[in-house]
This record gives C-alpha cells, structure tokens and sequence, in this order.
C-alpha cells in the first residue's frame, strides 16, 4: 500500500508519462538514433489510439482522486498536466478524423476531378461489429470471409514458400486478386499479422486476398525475397480461378519492407533477373498500393539513400557495400526502376513516419509521374506512424475505403476475363492517365 502522502507524487509521475507518449506522437523521433524506435512504438500506440488513451488516464485519475492525490501541489499540478494531455490526444484524434476529406482530395488530384464516385461501396452506418472493432482495436475477423491457410506456392520450396487465401464465403467468379506482401525490415514478418483490415475488407466485398510469406534475411540475400513475391504472383496466375479469381486482374500491396518488394515486383514484370527457372510466368500487376515503404537504397545521385538504414542493408539484407556494387543497390531500388508502363499506384504514407520518412515517399511519387503514364495517387496522412494500419481506428477505416476506391477505378477500365457480359465491353480510360487510351497489363 502506498503511504497517503506518495499519491500526489505518483499522479506527478504517471501524469508525465501520460504526456510525454502525447507529446511524442505530436512531435516524433524521425533522426536516427537510439530512441527512434522507443518513439516509434510510443507514438505508433498514441497516435493510433488517442482515444483508449484518453479512457486509460481518465481512469487513472479517478483512481489517484479517490486515493486522494490532491491533497497535495503535486497532484493538482498532475491534474493540470493531464487536462493538457487529453487537449493533445483529442487534437490527434480529431487529425484522424480529418483522413476521409485529405483521401478524397489525393485521389482526385491523382485520378483527375472525374473519377466515379459511384465505384466506392455506399456510406453505411458502422456497424454493431464495426463500433466494438474500433473500441477494442484488435480483432480481424469476419463472418462473410473464409480464410484457407498454408498453401504452398513454390513447388520444392521451403517453409516460408507459404500462402493464405481470404475470400468471400458465398461463390465468386472472376473476383479481382489483391496479393499482400507482409514488412518487416526483410528479417522478419509473417503472413498473418498486417494489413488485416484491407484484406477483410475487400475480401468481404467480393475479392480474392492473398498474403505470402518469403525468404527471410540473414539467411536469405536479396533479391531472393523478390524472386519470392514473383513466385506468389505466378501461383496466382495459374491457380485463382479455381477460387473464384480473375487472373487477369491482379493488385498488389505491402507494408514496409513489404512495400518495397511489392512496388518492386510491379516494377519489374519479367524481369528475368528475377525467375530464374520460371522465366515465362507472367508476373505484372494491374495495380500496385505500397504502405510506408522505403524506396530508394543507392547515394549514387545525391539522394538520402534509405535514410540510415544503408549499413543494415550493406551488413543483412544486400551482403555487399555500395561502394563496391552501386548498382545492386540501384537496382533494388524501386526508384530508380520506374518506368513509362508502370501500373497505376496509390502510395500510402504518414507524415510522421519515425521508421521511414515521408520524404521518401514523395520522391518516389514524383520519380513516377515524371515517367509513367498511368495515375499516381499520393496519399499522406497527416499525423499517421508506420505500421498506422495494424489497428482497427477512423484512420485505418478511411484508408481502407480509400484504397477500394482507387482499386475500384482501376478494376473498371480492366473488364473481368472469361466469358461474361462484362468480357465484351471495351476497358474505358482511367481518369488521369496520359498517354494510354486504356489501360492494359505491363
């Protein structure tokens, strides 16, 4: 038991930790140093869930009151600190909120001001199962998705060479494919843990979801951990139907490290650099949605290279020094990959992004509209951490729809293959694409 006169203290103490996670989501670590990942986790946390925050020091000081923690100056300047944290965590919330109207106004500005509307699901109220989400944050399940675990994607291959399918309960036909590519700085991850939301979401509204695991480093050496996601993609050409999928429409997305291979892959459809032993498998994507991710690795031309992470990759990941080999860090750089036949993109980005700064993403969106002729679609998220997306919140349910509208569009001007009514319309144009009258497979 705490002696009565330690209360007003220890309300002192949890208070300034309650406002120093506020403070850090405000204004996050993003320089490399010892506490990029401490401020990392504890902005991702706040920043993600300032409103279970605000319900956390609520209770804490109901507690500390009811212990009698103002019967002293430190508990009532504890109370003053706390007041002016949850004036902060509202602020972040309210930033969050802001998310559907900052969506909006990037897929305008990348599809062009007459891109249909009427392609995005219709306003609904949130559900009973969609509050109680929101409320605990975690739970990924959905009562019209089934998810059949563990197939094998690579004949021969080892126990990463493993995949997931979401699809819809009730029978599709020629249902577009997504294939999600998990992070994890290339040493880690698994199929299981992110992108949970989307993959639900769309899976739940008549998609074909997909998540693979791939090679790991250490033991792995780059590009095998593409040669991988390249393995996926050919499985997926050759098997979907047989789930109800389109394989002429394939997406593709990934967080992170997931984000790199994934606008990697898009980046490079046969690149026989890359399939080795699989050389005719067609491996493009029609469309490709990288969250977060880091897009440029080589200083060759004055940029910021992975912005401290060169030595990891040189050390874990490549196995060799820029100094020696700049071209295989130019090469396994998605930058420095873009091209004029590059499928349309939708880039997903925080603006305070402690693991993989925004500035990254930009480049990487302006390196492809100088070039492609296909839309490029920019959206950041003011306030947004890396991984934002691993929780149920507002922020990661406007994404999510954001990211089936610009999915949406692009499914439009590529009719489903097979003999269906649909087959027999011409692709229309996307709205925002240059050169191309429509759209067609790199």
């Amino acid at each position: 038991m705490w002696n009565d006169r330690c209360v007003p203290e220890a309300f002192l103490i949890v208070s300034l930790i309650g406002v120093a996670f506020t403070l850090n989501a405000h204004r996050p670590r993003r320089r490399q140093s010892l506490l990029i990942l401490p401020s990392f986790f504890a902005g991702w946390l706040t920043s993600e869930l300032a409103a279970h925050h605000i319900v956390w020091q609520v209770v804490a000081v109901i507690g500390f009151v009811a212990a009698g923690a103002l019967t002293g100056w430190p508990g009532w300047i504890a109370l003053g600190i706390t007041l002016g944290s949850w004036v902060g965590l509202l602020a972040l919330a309210r930033r969050a909120m802001r998310t559907a109207e900052v969506a909006d106004a990037a897929l305008r500005e990348g599809l062009g001001p007459a891109y249909d509307a009427a392609l995005a699901a219709p306003s609904q109220p949130p559900s009973a199962a969609s509050r109680i989400r929101l409320v605990l944050a975690w739970p990924f399940t959905h009562p019209d998705v089934q998810v059949e675990r563990d197939i094998r994607y690579s004949p021969g291959g080892g126990r990463r060479h493993l995949l997931d399918i979401y699809r819809p309960r009730e029978p599709v036909h020629a249902a577009p494919v997504m294939l999600e590519i998990h992070g994890g700085a290339w040493v880690s991850g698994d199929k299981r843990r992110e992108a949970r939301p989307l993959m639900f979401h769309l899976a739940a509204r008549g998609w074909i979801c997909v998540t693979a695991n791939y090679r790991l480093s250490p033991r792995a050496t780059f590009p095998e951990h593409l040669v991988d996601v390249k393995l996926a993609l050919a499985w997926i050409r050759a098997n979907i139907e047989s789930y109800g999928g389109d394989s002429s429409f394939v997406a593709i997305t990934g967080g992170s490290a997931g984000a790199h291979l994934s606008a990697l892959a898009a980046l490079t459809p046969g690149d026989p650099e890359y399939q080795s032993g699989f050389a005719s498998a067609d491996t493009s994507v029609q469309a490709c949605v990288p969250f977060y991710g880091v897009y440029e690795f080589s200083d060759r031309f004055g940029g910021r290279g992975a912005d401290g992470m060169g030595g990891f990759m040189e050390r874990v990941v490549l196995k060799r020094r820029v100094a020696d080999d700049p071209d295989a860090f130019e090469r396994a750089s998605p930058l420095r990959r873009v091209r004029s036949d590059a499928p349309p993109f939708m880039i997903v980005h925080g603006t305070h992004d402690s693991l993989a700064p925004v500035e990254g993403a930009r480049g990487f969106a302006a390196g492809l509209r100088k070039v492609s002729n296909a839309p490029v679609v920019s959206l950041e998220l003011p306030g947004a951490q890396h991984a934002f997306e691993l929780f149920h919140s507002s922020r990661t349910g406007h994404v999510v729809l954001a990211v089936q509208q610009f999915l949406d569009t692009v499914r439009a001007a590529h009719p489903p293959a097979g003999p269906t009514p649909a087959a027999s319309t011409p692709g229309r144009a996307l709205p925002g694409e240059r050169s191309r009258g429509t759209l067609a497979a790199p």
